[in-house]
């Protein structure tokens, strides 16, 4: 994997051809020996069946998710559907503190009405449940909004199953050609979908606030240009095209503006894009030194950007509006490619030590900085747009594969497939 955000900006084009489809599996690598016990019972079936599983979908999710631990379906006592059926005294045998019911009923195999309850085993009370009424199209997103609302009541902290994430890998054509692909998938890797393919490498997938649209850079017209496409018509702009290099879009809170690295003057440096308008504004002014991957502060004001002015990559704060910058990290010798959690207390980073490359997780108000991974091959940090998680890109048997941390170090997952090589994550925004 590419280790240094200097050798990301000499072009990008000695990437190493990659070989892929990029059907995503989730796997918890450690940290979830204190998982909630819950039962998931299979959902009860009336009339046509459903196309998807939604209780295996809310199991997978809650699992994956490492705060939770669904008991085997073997252990299931008995198969309730709704609360009429629930023998609650012998559901505390089990040690289960949650129990998930529901039902999946349709007359016409088009439309589907789903309900389900959680409840807590030891209280005998019902903590939450629904009705809805979905198209058969409809089934797996609602399982993953089943999924958030049970995280969020058993946890207190708003789930992420129904977000997205957006990658880049390569697939081999059946003439031996390579094509990079921009791909979007479920939080669950279900579902991938190519947003763009190329003969030429694509690079730093970034989301807009609302979901909407996807900011990238493409090599296909020759050099390095920053693209903005719709998610749901397809349809895209070139918004960056200098000469020199293009690279590094990042949206602004508002989603009416993109923070990017040009060097049209000459030198690398941080620009500001107004979206509508195609005003631009220069933020950094130091000739002697490469300003870099910019990301917005939460309150859209100001921006945290890497650079080697102090000699070695650091990450520095300067306001939006330009004017002079200011070291936000001293803890070791190399720090690059920030990103902020959507509260705007952490901000993660790739933390070098002694050749190796780390996720690393910063305190803005205290300063403290703490190394969340191990394999020391890691980059390309994203936080989950509930902050308490951070997808990143690592290496696994020589392959690029994507994997997860949550922002206390406790809980590692690992997304990737045999075959696959993917990098350059980005966790989408909350679906509304």
């Amino acid at each position: 994997m590419i280790k240094s955000w200097l050798m990301a900006l000499s072009l990008l084009i000695t990437l190493l051809p990659w070989q892929a489809h990029a059907l995503l599996t989730i796997e918890i690598t450690g940290g979830s020996e204190a998982a909630l016990p819950i039962a998931v019972v299979p959902f009860g079936n009336e009339g046509f069946a459903a196309p998807e599983d939604i209780s295996e979908v809310i199991r997978n999710d809650l699992a994956s998710s490492g705060r939770f631990a669904p008991l085997p379906k073997g252990d299931l006592i008995s198969s309730p559907h709704d609360k009429s059926e629930i023998n609650f005294k012998d559901w505390r045998l089990l040690r289960s503190e949650g129990l998930l019911v529901g039902k999946v009923s349709s007359v016409d195999g088009e439309t589907y009405q789903v309900q389900f309850q959680l409840f807590d085993v030891y209280k005998s009370q019902q903590l939450i449940g629904k009705r809805y009424q979905v198209p058969a199209s409809g089934l797996r997103r609602l399982a993953h909004q089943i999924s958030d609302l049970i995280y969020q009541t058993l946890t207190g902290e708003v789930g992420v199953f129904s977000t997205r994430l957006a990658f880049v890998s390569v697939v081999n054509t059946p003439a031996g050609q390579k094509r990079y692909a921009l791909q979007v998938s479920d939080a669950d890797g279900a579902n991938p979908r190519s947003v763009l393919q190329s003969k030429q490498p694509i690079l730093s997938p970034s989301w807009s606030p609302d979901g909407e649209r996807l900011s990238y850079v493409s090599f296909e017209n020759g050099k390095a240009e920053v693209f903005v496409q719709e998610m749901r018509s397809g349809r895209r702009d070139s918004v960056a095209a200098f000469k020199g290099l293009n690279s590094a879009p990042s949206w602004s809170p508002d989603g009416k503006k993109l923070a990017l690295t040009l060097s049209k003057a000459g030198n690398p440096e941080i620009y500001v894009l107004e979206l509508a308008s195609g005003k631009l504004s220069r933020v950094t002014h130091n000739s002697q030194a490469i300003d870099t991957e910019a990301v917005w502060m939460p309150n859209g004001r100001e921006l945290l950007f890497t650079s080697d002015r102090g000699g070695r990559p650091q990450i520095y704060k300067v306001s939006a509006d330009g004017g002079r910058a200011s070291r936000v990290t001293f803890e070791g010798r190399y720090n690059a490619s920030a990103d902020i959690s959507a509260d705007g207390r952490f901000m993660t980073m790739v933390h070098g030590l002694n050749g190796k490359y780390y996720i690393a997780v910063q305190d803005l108000d205290s300063g403290a900085v703490q190394v969340l991974t191990e394999t020391g091959q890691d980059e390309s940090p994203s936080f989950a747009p509930n902050s308490r998680n951070i997808l990143y890109a690592t290496e696994q048997n020589g392959k690029g594969i994507l994997a997860a941390v949550s922002v206390d170090g406790r809980i590692h997952q690992r997304l990737g497939e045999s075959g696959s090589d993917v990098r350059e994550p980005a966790w989408s925004p909350i679906r509304k």
